[in-house]
């Protein structure tokens, strides 16, 4: 996991962890493991991240340096 977009792409957006901790429903500590590699992230987390980011799972974590999103499924 690519656990470096993370921190980028919250700073991109002048955001501190404590602010994606209350997005996602996590403790700031728990996010800072996030982003430190130390813990990994659960499905239902990244899913909202990518939301919020409008980016795909994929992006966060590195699997594409493709930023937009995918089409939504019909």
């Amino acid at each position: 996991m690519n656990i470096q977009r993370l921190k980028e792409i919250r700073e991109d957006k002048d955001l501190y962890q404590k602010d994606i901790a209350k997005i996602i429903d996590v403790t700031q500590q728990q996010y800072n493991k996030y982003e430190l590699g130390i813990n990994s992230i659960p499905i239902e987390k990244l899913d909202k991240l990518a939301n919020f980011y409008n980016t795909s799972v994929d992006y966060l974590i590195g699997r594409t340096n493709e930023r937009k999103p995918y089409p939504k499924a019909k």
